[in-house]
């Protein structure tokens, strides 16, 4: 099962949509765990993906009339793609949603993000830049 990605410059465009809000219209998981620090996307939620099994059913109940739901994690590679096949999963088999649930992936992750969009208020908060000097 391939996961549905959506590209930052299409999430910027929902964001900065002012006829869109955020935990109505759509909603950004935040699924880091102790990375969860530098700069979040706005208005998202951190959902750590260590606890994410616990959390996905008090998540479904409470998010299960927004049409969009986004997940990413650092790179959106294991745990953002991981943590919304769960969503998705848990949803199909509760039966909890709206048929019309999108569910995706930010490409890129907020790694991704953050360096595309970290000059700009607007798409990212609690920005710091020391979080992301790259010592590898």
């Amino acid at each position: 099962m391939s996961d549905e990605f959506i590209k930052p410059s299409e999430l910027v465009e929902i964001i900065k949509d002012t006829t869109k809000v955020p935990g109505k219209d759509y909603l950004v998981v935040d699924v880091r765990d102790d990375d969860y620090e530098g700069g979040n996307i706005p208005n998202s939620i951190n959902s750590p993906s260590k606890k994410f099994h616990d959390d996905v059913n008090d998540l479904i109940s409470k998010y299960n009339q927004v049409p969009r739901i986004v997940f990413t994690c650092a790179l959106s590679q294991v745990r953002g793609p991981k943590c919304a096949r769960i969503f998705k999963e848990v949803t199909e088999n509760t039966k909890k949603t709206g048929t019309n649930q999108k569910v995706q992936v930010l490409q890129g992750g907020i790694s991704e993000w953050q360096s595309q969009n970290k000059a700009d208020p607007k798409l990212i908060e609690n920005y710091d830049p020391d979080c992301w000097e790259e010592d590898y």
